[in-house]
């Protein structure tokens, strides 16, 4: 006879180890409909830090009404048993729990569910009234607390046959009282130790074991300050070292970096070189552009000559972390013409027919000195080793963090199997994905495993636009995967709105980066100096570009930004809630003119709200809506305001709150949330 009990449903999508669940296991009536955070049905990891807090949702529920234990299941992904953790039921049949990763590294999550037989009883009983009903429930519970004892060893065995023995006996006495019986039943502290050794025959687990990446704190909070090595040089023309860049490290260390970050640093190819203002014709002077990697020096494992050794390099390691700075290179997989890969691969490039290799474009933009990798080559796994030898040799070299050069051009399954590769052997490992490109292609490259993406903050500079864009990236689900690194320039980018190089501007628009974003970085000195020139009308290169030539920048100007930048980098690492990119609400402002956000830390101790006004040639003011409940202030009791920008103080008092920004002061407020504390005239932190 046919058995029409085999009949199974489907493994669940993106499942890695999904099996399905036959009707022969009927008694199985926990239902796990979904476990969050998970991206992609848990085909890509959700990101945290190491000693991070990461909570944990479930939809879980049974029919009718008996009671379903749930349990969070975590474990390191080298490590074979789970650690639990007991879900609380929030609403709507959603349970929460939370566990902390302790140390940089890949874990899994899951969820278990069963329905508690023992639980169930225990929530029937209470209910009961009848005499003859609290007999027999009583009865019935002494059963499930002596199957109890029979999981159990030890002392809890004994005292757990004990109550079941005691409770079926009182059951069982016609002259037992009903209270004494009840209350024999529901004892708490009996009930403790079924709770140890509950009944999961019939648990369900959810079918998927989700993946975590547990980074260190640089990735989630550090702020990134790009320079040029070659032109670090203390005289102009003199093309600079690394031995200069030394010099520079206090000055940078000061202004409140802690990543400092190089474009690449190897050989520059001589072959169609460019000249400056990216001109196809270079003079013999001329540097090319640090990006046109590889000559007959070496190639990406090769440091150019002119700005030192590997021992040289090695020593401004040293000495940048002693400054409380680390060094991030610039990885872009591409060559020139003359690169040593050419001649000996040529199979990884793309050939034309008129026996030249295609050169790197993006119409209008032209770019004869680069060669991208073919990586639909018949030779591509040589090529994807190799491309990985580069990152493990300046892994070496003691480098944690790489920028990744346009990552959209290069093939997705490289970038996954590299990273994961990279990572599983140097965890701390941090990457960042240069690519301006479309909104998917951007969070694919971060679901692949880039620990910070470029956005388009630059781009952003309304208020509607600011609001929208910063709302999507600080909430789910990009935020379990996404970290944004918003940068207001680069060598590449002068937006319009620096062109005009007011002071305003640039103070404005670092401010948002700064307190909109926990990882933010600039291009300077061209930013602290206000370098604000375009190559011609509508273009957002700069003229006398430093990607093609060497520049000297005056330091000592007066007019420099480096105290402000300090400033707010000083208020960033004071403060918790803007080292990290949840807990950003927009506050309403009765002015376009004005944006106003507050962000708070996961503990909800530290509450910074920044007001900036986006009008760089007015004054503009409004009220600002702020509840002093959502800041940890009781209704109707003042509670001050501290704008740790202008060191001011203000006291606020109800939901609506007066601001008045000029930009030829400061263009804008970063208050830290002070409140009453005893004294009416004692304010404490809201720290």
């Amino acid at each position: 006879m046919k058995n029409i009990f085999s009949t199974k449903p489907p493994a669940v999508a993106g499942a890695h180890d999904a099996v399905g669940i036959g009707f022969d296991h009927g008694a199985s009536r926990a239902v796990i409909d979904a476990v969050l955070p998970c991206v992609d049905n848990g085909r890509f990891a959700v990101k945290c830090v190491a000693g991070e807090r990461v909570t944990v949702r479930a939809h879980c529920f049974t029919d009718g009404h008996d009671v379903l234990r749930v349990q969070l299941c975590w474990r390191a992904h080298d490590h074979k048993e789970f650690r639990e953790v007991p879900m609380k039921p929030l609403v709507n049949d959603v349970w929460e729990a939370a566990f902390s990763p302790p140390s940089v590294g890949r874990y899994v999550y899951t969820v278990v569910a069963w329905v508690d037989p023992f639980e169930s009883w225990r929530h029937e009983m209470t209910r009961r009234v009848d005499p003859q009903d609290v007999r027999i429930a009583a009865q019935v519970g002494a059963l499930e607390i002596a199957a109890a004892a029979a999981r159990a060893e030890g002392s809890d065995r004994a005292e757990l046959q004990r109550w079941a023995t005691e409770l079926d006996a009182t059951a069982a006495n016609p002259g037992a009282d009903m209270t004494s019986l009840k209350a024999l039943a529901l004892d708490d502290e009996y009930a403790g130790l079924v709770r140890r050794h509950p009944d999961r025959r019939h648990a369900v687990r959810h079918p998927v074991e989700l993946p975590l990446i547990a980074d260190r704190e640089r990735a989630r909070f550090s702020t990134w300050y790009e320079l040029f090595p070659r032109s670090a040089g203390a005289e102009p023309g003199v093309h600079g070292t690394f031995r200069d860049v030394e010099a520079r490290l206090s000055a940078i260390a000061a202004m409140g970096f802690d990543v400092l970050y190089f474009p690449p640093i190897h050989p520059v190819g001589r072959m169609q070189r460019k000249g400056p203002n990216n001109a196809l014709e270079a003079g013999p002077d001329d540097v090319g552009s640090p990006w046109a990697i590889g000559a007959a020096e070496g190639g990406h494992k090769s440091i150019l000559p002119a700005l030192g050794t590997e021992e040289d390099f090695r020593q401004l390691l040293a000495r940048a972390a002693e400054h409380g700075l680390e060094i991030a290179l610039d990885i872009a997989f591409q060559c020139a013409p003359d690169h040593p890969y050419v001649k000996a691969h040529p199979d990884w490039f793309r050939w034309r027919p008129d026996g030249t290799v295609q050169y790197a474009e993006n119409p209008p933009k032209k770019y004869q000195d680069i060669y991208p990798f073919n990586f639909e080559c018949e030779d591509w796994r040589g090529l994807w080793a190799e491309l990985k030898s580069v990152f493990d040799h300046w892994i070496g070299e003691g480098v944690r963090i790489f920028r990744v050069d346009n990552p959209h051009t290069k093939a997705f399954p490289f970038w996954e199997w590299v990273i994961g590769e990279v990572k599983r052997e140097h965890p701390d490992t941090i990457f960042l994905a240069e690519a301006f490109t479309r909104p998917k292609v951007m969070h694919r490259l971060a679901k692949l495993g880039f620990s910070q993406s470029y956005t388009y903050f630059t781009w952003r500079n309304t208020k509607e636009e600011l609001q929208d864009y910063f709302t999507e990236l600080s909430t789910e689900p990009g935020i379990d995967y996404f970290r944004p690194n918003a940068w207001p320039n680069t060598p590449d980018i002068l937006h319009e709105q620096l062109q005009t190089g007011e002071p305003a501007v640039y103070m404005s628009r670092l401010v948002l980066a700064a307190t909109l974003a926990a990882n933010y970085g600039i291009y300077g000195p061209a930013y602290e100096l206000r370098e604000h020139l375009p190559r011609g009308p509508g273009s957002e290169e700069y003229l006398d570009s430093e990607k093609y030539q060497l520049r000297h920048w005056n330091h000592d100007d007066p007019a420099s930004l480096a105290p402000f930048i300090a400033r707010v980098n000083r208020i960033r690492r004071e403060n918790p809630a803007l080292q990290q990119d949840r807990g950003l609400r927009f506050l309403h402002v009765d002015n376009d003119q004005l944006l106003a956000y507050a962000k708070a830390s996961p503990d909800g101790d530290n509450v910074v709200v920044t007001v900036v006004n986006l009008d760089p040639h007015n004054a503009q003011w409004g009220w600002v809506g702020l509840e002093p409940a959502s800041v940890g202030v009781k209704d109707g009791q003042p509670f001050q305001m501290h704008d740790l920008l202008s060191g001011q103080r203000f006291t606020w008092q109800g939901d609506w709150h007066y601001v008045r920004l000029d930009p030829h002061t400061v263009p804008a407020h970063v208050f830290v949330v002070r409140r009453r504390h005893g004294d009416e005239r004692d304010f404490d932190y809201f720290l």
